[in-house]
């Protein structure tokens, strides 16, 4: 079965994906969303190295939860700073000691905080261990880094790097 559908989950997620993409479920949109659901994964399965386990499923679908929360507040922030008088924006780069250490957990850090607007994964470097985040409010950096620990990097963490 694993060589026919080898990522069950994300065969799902594609599907959904698609739907809300195309904001329509006709019968030409379903077929064409389960056809990339299956071929996608089955494509790309001999690039993926390993599996991901997630240990506690509870705290990722909280992660997600905040991660879309996220997005849209910081939209609302980011288009009031930007409609807003120049000199309220006080861009910076911020570097961060990345805990992470798994490849998939480090890149889902990385994607997340560019997902968010205000913020940008600028460079990671070569060791994996340092991440250069520009932010476009850097007025308090450490502020920025707590929140990005806490409310990011923690549950990645918890969900795929605790024993």
């Amino acid at each position: 079965m694993r060589r026919i559908l080898p990522h069950p989950l994300l065969s799902a997620l594609l599907f959904l994906l698609w739907l809300l993409l195309v904001n329509s479920v006709s019968p030409g949109h379903l077929l064409l969303g389960l056809l990339l659901g299956w071929l996608i994964p089955l494509v790309t399965a001999r690039f993926w190295d390993a599996r991901v386990r997630v240990r506690r499923p509870r705290v990722l679908l909280r992660l997600i939860g905040t991660v879309l929360g996220d997005i849209l507040v910081a939209n609302i922030v980011v288009a009031a700073l930007v409609i807003g008088p120049s000199r309220r924006i006080r861009p910076g780069f911020i570097p961060m000691q990345v805990r992470l250490t798994s490849d998939i957990g480090v890149s889902l850090l990385v994607n997340i905080i560019t997902l968010t607007p205000g913020t940008l994964s600028a460079e990671l470097s070569a060791d994996r261990r340092v991440l250069l985040i520009h932010a476009l409010q850097a007025d308090d950096p450490e502020r920025i880094l707590a929140e990005i620990r806490e409310r990011y990097e923690q549950p990645l963490l918890e969900v795929l790097e605790t024993p």
